[in-house]
C-alpha cells in the first residue's frame, strides 16, 4: 500500500512539474519571425506585470484614418527596470516608433522588437525576437 501510494505521489509529482515546463512558450509558438514591422503610434497602456510586461500602442492608418491597437509582449518587468526604466518612463499619451514581431494568430499581437520616443528620441527597450539569443 505505502509502494503504490509513493509511485502514484511521484507520478503525480512529474505530471505538475512537466504541465508547468510546457505552460511557458517558445518565441515560434505565438510569433512570425516572417512579419517584422516597425510603426510610429501613441500608447495606450503599459502593464507592468509578470511574467510579461505589454505596451498597447494605438497606430493610425495614414489613408483610411482607421485605429489599430498593437497588443505587445516584453520579458519580465525585472529585466526592462535592468535595462534603465520604469514605469514613469513611458506613459499613456506619449507617441513612440516602435518595431514588433506580428503574431501567427492575431498579427496584431506582437512581440516588441524595440520602442523609443518620438519626442526625444530615446530607446526605452530593446530585446526579443529570434535574434536576441544571438550573440554579437
Amino acid at each position: 500500500m505505502r509502494t503504490k501510494f509513493g509511485v502514484m505521489l511521484a507520478g503525480f509529482g512529474f505530471l505538475i512539474a512537466g504541465t508547468s515546463a510546457l505552460a511557458h512558450h517558445g518565441f515560434d509558438t505565438e510569433y512570425d519571425a516572417s512579419k517584422k514591422f516597425t510603426f510610429t503610434g501613441v500608447v495606450q497602456k503599459v502593464e507592468w506585470q509578470n511574467p510579461h510586461m505589454r505596451v498597447y500602442v494605438d497606430v493610425t492608418d495614414d489613408k483610411t484614418g482607421k485605429v489599430t491597437t498593437w497588443n505587445m509582449e516584453m520579458t519580465s518587468p525585472n529585466t526592462v527596470r535592468r535595462q534603465g526604466w520604469g514605469p514613469k518612463d513611458l506613459v499613456a499619451g506619449e507617441k513612440v516608433t516602435f518595431t514588433t514581431y506580428g503574431g501567427k494568430v492575431v498579427e496584431t499581437r506582437g512581440s516588441l522588437v524595440s520602442i523609443k520616443k518620438v519626442a526625444d528620441g530615446r530607446e526605452l527597450f530593446v530585446a526579443g525576437g529570434p535574434d536576441a539569443s544571438v550573440p554579437k
